[in-house]
């Protein structure tokens, strides 16, 4: 399971939103306990490709937020984006640079505006599995 609350998600989809049309992305981080992932912070990063169907992290504000991490004692999650005009799922790029199989990929949905969707995934290879996402 992770878990977000509902600040952060706020804080995702009020980015997100402003960045359209072009996807959104950053990190998460915070803390494991057990098999949960608990997020304790959510980065906010630019997406240098400028693009509604891909990103890149700026590598610079990428650097940054491990050292913010580090310095706060949390540990890399993983990574969110935003899809502004499709499902909140994987695509095959998404599956095909998803390299850490440890990692949660959380996408957000703003295909419907009024009714936007966050899932959160692991992804391994081709499979993409849909992970438990508490948001409180």
């Amino acid at each position: 399971m992770i878990k977000l609350s509902k600040e952060d998600f706020e804080k995702i989809l009020k980015h997100a939103e402003k960045e359209l049309p072009d996807e959104a992305c950053g990190l998460i981080a915070g803390e494991k306990v057990g098999n949960d992932k608990i997020i304790k912070k959510v980065y906010l990063l630019t997406n240098i490709d400028h693009s509604n169907e891909h990103f890149s992290l700026d590598p610079k504000e990428q650097l940054a937020a491990i050292k913010d991490m580090r310095a706060n004692g949390f540990v890399p999650l993983g990574n969110w984006h935003s899809h502004p005009e499709s499902p909140s799922r994987p695509s095959e790029e998404d599956k095909r640079l998803a390299y850490d199989s440890t990692a949660s990929y959380m996408i957000l949905s703003l295909m419907d505006r009024e009714n936007p969707v966050l899932n959160s995934f692991k992804i391994e290879g081709d499979t993409a599995e849909k992970e438990e996402l508490v948001i409180e």
